[in-house]
């Protein structure tokens, strides 16, 4: 086989759900792990589907991902153009389906949708359509009607101005099959096939013929998909030995589920990469972590960098069970990813988020690297650093902690002791409260947790902090803590 070449070609039709996320990465995998090409090319040829702004979007993604494409609407190798809607005009798309005409492989449907409609059979079934989760399904197979027409009816049709489609002509006795590099070999009865519309009324192609055009124009060797085509994939097979051109290769991918076991809705919140990217994840730990929903390394490694994953991406270990997107996994791949990052690089992506929360004078840089190793998502941030931004409202019980042996009682009398000395103290740096609370600590010769539980508690007034109380009296500086350790023995002392 020559150069392997894949293609990614979605549709402009709002955020990129993580499947297509997937589908996009796998193609690029599978190509850049042989050094071979991955295009990128616009399906736009649903027009009523189409969401302005949503092209932007694509684009967006790509780069944010790391999926650099070597052709494309902004990169023609001389397979261009890359937009379906600009190789409509060309007339490419109705020259190949007259083709198929010509050959007795599809044929022109005038049927009205009124006619249409009366072939309808309703049946019981489960909508597969998240967004419309119907009881009872309609479906309709069509019956050949105009196949059967003369050619003299057909051009008077055509003369008279009729509205038309161009259908595929499938045979109704035999099989079809295709081989699958994941499902093997997969074998349907061609009574089973519909005879599905190539040219739709308004001339625009039809997804699955354009796919398979442009896919053969192109040089397409592999092409990556949900397994919710392989019931398409034996029209597409029939369409290639049509013209008489070679299969690519087929990869499908397995259903990507929620942890219980439901495909992915769109309202469920993860369900795009802009989803995820709104709740703080890393672009790098997204696709880290797509990776991983249906392909295994078949080590326990988890953490792969892109390039990493271009060395190691084999498409022969896809799996064919659905794979369950697993939120609290994504979290702690993000929060590792978190933990890596460059430090200048991680204040960067969470000052927009520090400077949420915090809006007086404090140094956000020092809060931020504060829960640098303690968040998983930058969402995180707000809730482990607001009391910086002002002393919540808690329960003098937190100060009774059985493993620091402390009480009410203790903690009163360490505060109270404390408390001149606090006042009198002018470096409020991490060392100099160090060595301050250290100094009382030896003094009294009481245990650690004796002397510094009473004084985090008092100046943030959580039980879990990122930091002790010298980072965090170091953040809000002398007045400022004074202010919260005598409102602590205020509350104490009721």
């Amino acid at each position: 086989m020559d150069k392997i070449r894949t293609r990614y070609a979605p549709s402009p039709t709002g955020k990129m759900h993580v499947g297509n996320l997937r589908t996009a990465l796998y193609e690029f995998l599978v190509a850049k792990h042989e050094g071979g090409d991955f295009l990128f090319r616009i399906e736009d040829t649903d027009q009523g589907r189409f969401v302005e702004g949503a092209t932007d979007l694509i684009y967006r993604v790509l780069k944010k991902t790391g999926l650099e494409y070597d052709e494309g609407p902004d990169k023609d190798k001389g397979n261009g153009p890359y937009v379906q809607s600009e190789r409509v005009k060309s007339g490419l798309y109705m020259k190949y389906a007259k083709m198929l005409v010509e050959k007795g492989e599809a044929y022109y449907c005038f049927c009205t949708k009124e006619r249409l409609e009366s072939l309808r059979t309703p049946v019981n079934a489960t909508a597969e359509d998240d967004e419309d989760n119907k009881d009872v399904k309609e479906v309709r197979k069509y019956d050949k009607h105009c196949l059967h027409l003369s050619k003299e009816e057909v051009e008077a049709n055509l003369k008279a101005g009729m509205p038309f489609v161009i259908r595929q002509n499938i045979p109704t006795e035999g099989t079809t099959s295709f081989t699958d590099a994941n499902y093997g070999t997969i074998t349907v009865n061609n009574e089973d096939l519909d005879d599905m519309i190539l040219i739709k009324s308004d001339g625009f192609p039809t997804y699955n013929f354009a796919n398979v055009v442009d896919d053969h124009l192109m040089g397409i060797t592999h092409v990556v998909r949900g397994n919710e085509y392989l019931s398409s994939t034996p029209k597409y097979t029939r369409l290639y030995h049509a013209f008489g051109w070679e299969e690519p290769v087929y990869i499908h991918c397995p259903l990507i589920t929620n942890e219980e076991h439901q495909k992915l809705s769109k309202r469920s919140g993860h369900s795009s990469f802009e989803d995820l990217e709104e709740q703080g994840f890393l672009p790098e730990a997204i696709v880290n972590f797509m990776a991983l929903l249906g392909w295994s390394s078949g080590t326990d490694r988890e953490i792969f960098s892109l390039k990493e994953l271009i060395e190691v991406f084999d498409y022969h270990h896809i799996n064919k069970s659905p794979s369950v997107f697993d939120m609290n996994k994504l979290r702690w791949m993000n929060g590792e990813y978190i933990k890596a990052m460059d430090d200048k690089a991680y204040i960067e992506h969470a000052l927009p988020y520090v400077k949420k929360v915090i809006t007086k004078p404090l140094d956000l840089e020092k809060i931020a690297m504060l829960v640098k190793t303690r968040i998983e998502t930058f969402c995180d941030i707000a809730e482990k650093i607001d009391f910086f931004e002002e002393l919540p409202e808690y329960d003098t019980e937190m100060y009774v902690h059985k493993k620091m042996k402390t009480t009410k009682e203790s903690s009163l009398e360490v505060l109270k002791d404390l408390l001149p000395g606090l006042e009198a103290l002018n470096d409020y740096s991490i060392a100099g409260v160090e060595a301050f609370l250290m100094n009382y600590i030896a003094e009294k010769g009481i245990k650690n947790g004796q002397g510094l539980w009473p004084v985090r508690t008092a100046v943030s007034g959580k039980q879990m902090t990122p930091g002790g109380a010298y980072e965090i009296m170091e953040i809000l500086g002398k007045e400022e803590s004074l202010r919260r350790v005598r409102k602590a023995i205020e509350m104490l002392e009721k």
